[in-house]
């Protein structure tokens, strides 16, 4: 089967920065290759199994708890190509109802979307009472993914950066709780994680154009991300910043900070802990990995 793409990830891994291709070197997945993550290999899987399944008896307590309440959960995730966005609302959603929890991943705005108010279209996807909404991106594309390929212009992102704050602080003073979570990896596993997906033709299909052309812009990404935390994490609306080079921990760590987030009946102390603070936290935490 020929490789996605004409195999350029593979053909872009020759032409990587040295740092990068030492780093990746046989692609054992259980070490970590980020430098400076506090790891140096993958959560233990019985450990991971079992914190999970946890966490997830946790989850359909929160659920339970937002039908009879009418409360309404918003939960963003963001970050770049590969950081394992998916994987971790698949396990988040993986014993929910799904007309209580559902997921939302908006394709390319239409022509008549394109002519509305930025916001309108995921206003529409908000939650009504008794409802939790995960967001496989969010209107957060303007920031960062719009902004380094060239498809929204700087007084439209303009516009974005002066609306953004007011229009999520809205939404929380209407009763909405929002949790930002943002999952960042390093430069040398994104490139592994890409090279694993172009190589199994099960997971060729999570491969696009967009990761493609992406790896060559990694430090635009970085320009547009640094931004986008200096202006948007706000008192009302922080943003949870998660080094997801372990896919375990991150997974563990992103429904944590929902469930720290949430204050539901029967809520477990111990298990709604905030996530470990040595792979979470603040914008403080993240590793931009510029020029890696």
């Amino acid at each position: 089967m020929p490789l996605p793409f004409d195999g350029a990830i593979s053909a872009f891994y020759q032409t990587a920065p040295d740092s990068v291709r030492d780093a990746i070197g046989g692609r054992d997945a259980k070490r970590i290759i980020t430098a400076g993550y506090p790891y140096d290999t993958r959560m233990n899987k019985k450990e991971y199994e079992a914190t999970l399944q946890a966490l997830q008896h946790e989850l359909v307590r929160l659920q339970a708890d937002v039908q009879a309440t009418g409360k309404r959960l918003v939960v963003l995730f963001e970050g770049r190509d590969a950081a394992g966005k998916g994987g971790a609302i698949e396990r988040f959603r993986q014993n929910m109802n799904p007309r209580v929890a559902r997921t939302v991943a908006l394709p390319a705005p239409t022509e008549r979307q394109q002519r509305q108010w930025y916001f309108q279209r995921y206003v529409s996807e908000l939650p009504a009472g008794g409802e939790i909404v995960l967001f496989d991106r969010s209107w957060y594309n303007r920031a960062v993914v719009e902004k380094v390929f060239g498809y929204t212009t700087d007084a439209d992102r303009a516009r974005f950066f002066d609306q953004v704050v007011p229009f999520e602080k809205m939404l929380v003073d209407d009763g909405i709780i929002l949790v930002k979570i943002w999952l960042t990896v390093g430069r040398a596993e994104q490139l592994r994680r890409f090279l694993d997906r172009e190589a199994d033709p099960l997971k060729q299909w999570k491969l696009s154009r967009i990761d493609v052309e992406g790896l060559s812009r990694w430090d635009a990404y970085t320009d547009a991300i640094e931004e986008t935390f200096n202006r948007t994490h706000s008192h009302h609306a922080p943003w949870t910043v998660i080094r997801a080079d372990d896919k375990r921990r991150a997974r563990i760590a992103a429904i944590r900070a929902v469930l720290s987030h949430v204050d539901y009946e029967g809520r477990d102390a111990d298990l709604a802990a905030v996530p470990d603070p040595a792979i979470s936290g603040g914008p403080d935490i993240w590793a931009p990995d510029r020029h890696a």
